[in-house]
């Protein structure tokens, strides 16, 4: 007789859009995003916050609880999101690469992200972000190819860590450059490319 496959998730968790999942501290359990998108990010002492890295469908955050470590970030459910409760132990072959790559993935991004905030122009980063946001749960593409994404300038602001209203003097830069458009809580990619061009200035 066959073994059933014991299932790694513990439970599901349902955040509503906004929702803190996580504060620094000890890590207890590793999470897998089931649907929407997460946010992990830090403060610095004066209470901005910077982006380190979005967790996508598929994707792991809380890694700490496979070592022990103390998390050192927040993380923010962005839309209404579905997030798994995952028993490390429970995690076969196939889920062990998935997790592998996932984290390996991140690492990338927040090496990234780190970059960005030290060495980067804010404009760069603000057109940086946006791409990545473009291709998120945040994000409706329309029948012209072009991406929706739904965010309005204090949130944008909060992700790149710089006030909201310098961000809206860059958000309005990259309009007149046709790169972008904006209307009311929402920023539509125009020109991928052009972006690209301006997030590796």
């Amino acid at each position: 007789m066959s073994r059933l496959k014991r299932t790694p998730v513990l439970a599901r968790y349902h955040a509503e859009g906004g929702e803190v999942l996580l504060l620094p501290s000890h890590a207890d359990h590793l999470y897998r995003l089931e649907s929407g998108l997460v946010r992990l990010y830090r403060l610095d002492g004066d209470g901005a916050s910077a982006t380190l890295r979005y967790v996508k469908p598929g994707g792991y955050f809380g890694e700490e609880a496979l070592t022990g470590a103390r998390r050192h970030y927040f993380a923010e459910a962005v839309p209404p999101s579905v997030v798994e409760y995952i028993d490390p132990a429970g995690l076969d072959g196939d889920d062990l690469l998935q997790l592998a790559a996932s984290l390996a993935d991140a690492l990338g991004r927040v090496s990234q992200a780190l970059h960005r905030q030290a060495a980067k122009l804010l404009r760069a980063r603000v057109a940086a972000e946006l791409l990545e946001l473009s291709h998120s749960d945040l994000s409706q593409r329309g029948g012209d190819g072009t991406s929706t994404i739904r965010l309005t300038h204090g949130e944008l602001a909060n992700a790149v860590g710089a006030a909201r209203e310098t961000t809206t003097k860059v958000v309005g830069e990259l309009k007149r450059l046709g790169a972008i458009h904006t209307g009311y809580g929402k920023i539509t990619v125009r020109d991928e490319r052009l972006l690209r061009k301006v997030a590796d200035e």
